[in-house]
């Protein structure tokens, strides 16, 4: 058509964005079994906007899991609130309800919950505790298109649910990302923080609540909804592929010992944006990280960890965002016992992060020797143990011969 966007900022038609943009909305609606849609031009603007739809403010505080994507704990700090950060289940990477209850106190918002690598979370547990302590749910299901928790997709039971549709993911427009809920006043919301928030401030599309009305320009393209249209279509066979993938590589790696395969939760299923397996060092009588390095050398895209528990970033450790004030963190207006954001925080991501390896070259297609490929790698690094041992040891002491030498 030429037309690559039709955005207007003012309380007009076009304010909802144009042909394909709608139309994409339409057909996420449709699949995921939502009654709206909010596109957004990546999941962190999503995230963004959620935080912000759901009035969340200075002095508050979200209980967020340590182990994910940054973007995820840093929305919370656009709008001067305080990050609580609560372990995570050792065998499914998610929020721990338990933990969750133990750190509310009466400044607690909101919750956001993260399907992290396509493993969807504890969510009976946790809307539990939300409808409990009458807290808002935002569901990160950036990783998890398509996985069901149970009878529902991943992403749609909190009030808000953030997918991406970056260049990574299972779907993808380069970059973009999708925000679906169930309530009209915060899609409403939703959409005006997308779209510079014009409309509430200048032509009268009335909100209930005008906190937080301070918009940005989220918005997504013609062309990239076009394209996820048509990518949509396809989501339900790339995660049917990756599942197959996975259960090939499991039936090869769960025979080794010291090397735990994903678990999946139960009445779920998991949709494989990483495959990640845990490595039990003195069973496998390898250290993790030197298996990687010998896996690398194989031809194994495969990486030590996920990513550092974010509260060891300096953004939390040295305590302050914004100026030289210290806000949110030492905000006037936070009532709360200031947060310990320091190793330890939370020891089973800690721990977790030191024995995982995580693999993500699991998109495309794949044939059967490619994946064999990966269990072979493996075989052969287990059956060569002693020998790399040798060579590790052997090389460490010419390291260190080598900086006597220089010292």
């Amino acid at each position: 058509t030429g037309v690559l966007s039709e955005f207007y900022g003012s309380n007009v038609d076009r304010f909802w964005g144009g042909k394909y943009v709608r139309s994409f909305e339409d057909s996420w609606a449709e699949y995921f079994g939502v009654d709206n849609v909010i596109s957004v031009n990546s999941a962190t603007s999503g995230l963004i906007a959620a935080v912000g739809a759901l009035g969340i403010g200075p002095a508050d505080e979200v209980i967020v899991t340590p182990y994910t994507m940054s973007a995820t704990a840093t929305a919370i700090l656009f709008y001067n609130a305080i990050p609580v950060f609560v372990d995570i289940e050792e065998s499914y990477y998610c929020l721990n309800p338990r933990k969750v209850e133990e750190a509310i106190t009466p400044y607690t918002k909101a919750i956001i919950v993260v399907h992290l690598f396509g493993q969807p979370a504890d969510m009976d547990a946790i809307m539990e505790i939300a409808q409990k302590y009458n807290l808002s749910v935002i569901e990160d299901a950036s990783q998890a298109a398509g996985a069901m928790y149970k009878n529902k997709f991943a992403g749609t039971t909190g009030d808000i649910g953030v997918f991406s549709l970056n260049c990574h993911k299972s779907i993808q427009t380069g970059e973009g990302g999708m925000c679906v809920t169930q309530t009209s006043e915060l899609a409403k919301r939703l959409a005006l923080i997308r779209n510079h928030a014009e409309a509430v401030i200048d032509s009268g599309m009335n909100v209930e609540d005008a906190s937080n009305m301070i918009g940005y320009n989220f918005r997504l393209t013609e062309l990239q909804a076009a394209i996820g249209r048509i990518q949509l279509e396809k989501l339900e066979e790339i995660n049917r592929s990756r599942q197959n993938y996975v259960d090939y590589i499991n039936r090869m790696l769960g025979q080794v010992d010291g090397i735990h395969v994903p678990a999946v939760r139960d009445e779920c299923t998991h949709v494989y944006y990483n495959y990640n397996i845990q490595v039990d060092e003195e069973v496998l009588g390898l250290p993790r990280d030197l298996l990687v390095r010998v896996l690398q050398a194989e031809g194994i895209p495969v990486w030590s960890g996920y990513v550092k528990p974010l509260y060891l970033y300096p953004l939390y450790s040295q305590g302050g965002v914004y100026g030289k004030v210290g806000c949110p963190f030492s905000c006037t207006y936070y009532k709360g016992l200031k947060q310990k954001y320091a190793k330890g925080l939370c020891p089973v991501t800690e721990s977790v992060n030191d024995k995982i390896i995580c693999m993500q070259d699991l998109r495309g297609i794949l044939k059967e020797d490619d994946l064999k490929d990966v269990g072979v790698a493996y075989y052969k690094v287990v059956e060569n143990k002693e020998k790399i041992l040798n060579w590790a040891k052997l090389n460490t002491n010419n390291k260190q011969e080598s900086n006597i030498v220089h010292q």
